[in-house]
């Protein structure tokens, strides 16, 4: 069968997926403890066989092979969203710990706590959001000024205006107290 996934069968590929993907999902389980993420962590293993499938002639174990892939993914997609709730708690304790406070007070405007948020982000997701939405430039010409590619200036914007929405959402809870 995997020859014949090898030479992009699908319907080979599909009896695989039908024949590993329970067990797949109960292993991955257990390592997640998230049904959202052992479906999810399944797809992607299965997806990148497919992508893969070349390969796959010279596996010898395929279950050993499925299985030890997963367990890689699995872990991986674990230490990066440990890392990314280490960062937000990061974020919020640099929050926490501002001694200065807001221009405005509790009653400071959206616009200041943008501007606070901004301030907080890091260089260059800092140097994008400014050359985007301060100077109006459009990503083709801040990928060429900052000589990056358009790809990680369009990485640099999604992750600049998800820290500013969760900088404003938490502020505005904070001061819904």
């Amino acid at each position: 069968m995997l020859e014949k996934v090898a030479a992009g069968d699908s319907a080979a590929f599909r009896q695989l997926f039908y024949a590993y993907h329970q067990r797949l999902g109960s292993y991955i389980f257990r390592i997640t403890e998230s049904r959202e993420l052992t479906q999810e962590i399944v797809q992607d293993v299965f997806l990148k066989i497919w992508i893969n499938r070349a390969h796959l002639e010279v596996v010898g174990s395929f279950e050993s092979y499925l299985f030890v892939a997963a367990r890689h993914h699995a872990l991986n997609y674990l230490k990066k969203l440990a890392r990314e709730k280490h960062r937000q708690q990061e974020w919020l304790r640099s929050f926490s710990g501002e001694a200065e406070p807001m221009e405005g007070g509790e009653d400071a405007g959206p616009e200041a706590l943008i501007e606070q948020a901004i301030a907080l982000l890091p260089p260059q997701q800092k140097k994008v959001y400014q050359l985007s939405r301060e100077q109006g430039l459009q990503q083709k010409d801040i990928a060429r000024e900052l000589n990056i590619s358009l790809e990680t200036v369009k990485k640099h914007m999604v992750l600049a205006i998800r820290s500013l929405k969760d900088f404003v959402r938490t502020h505005m809870q904070l001061f819904s107290f």
